[in-house]
């Protein structure tokens, strides 16, 4: 925001449910109402509000399903292992699992990014 004294006031009138969301996001946020007003108001182009803890639930789950893949990725890769050096898995059994294991990079890498960028917008904050 800009720096100097605030003197200036505006007084704004809000129903009880927009006072009821007010109130839960200024619980939810960690910051006080004339911040989250300040913020929505002047700093909407550039700033994005997050509700924390529900990214953080998201996370949560989109990181325990990557966990999951890596291990069920790593399970197949052994197995046909196994069965390759008992000469009975075919190349294009292997080829679709490098294909899959590919895009399951490349998915993970465009995670990376995408949280690289959410945490930038959030130090911005």
């Amino acid at each position: 925001m800009g720096s100097g004294r605030k003197n200036k006031k505006i007084d704004a009138r809000f129903t009880e449910e927009e006072y009821n969301l007010i109130l839960s996001l200024e619980k939810t946020l960690g910051i006080s109402k004339t911040d989250l007003i300040r913020k929505r108001v002047l700093d909407n182009a550039g700033t994005v509000v997050v509700n924390a803890k529900e990214l953080i639930k998201s996370l949560d789950n989109i990181f325990a399903e990557l966990g999951r893949v890596g291990n069920n990725i790593n399970q197949l890769a052994k197995h046909a292992n196994t069965l390759k050096l008992k000469g009975l898995v075919s190349s294009l059994i292997i080829e679709r699992f490098n294909t899959y294991f590919e895009q399951h990079l490349k998915n993970q890498q465009q995670l990376e990014i995408t949280l690289r960028k959410v945490i930038r917008l959030a130090g911005r904050s």
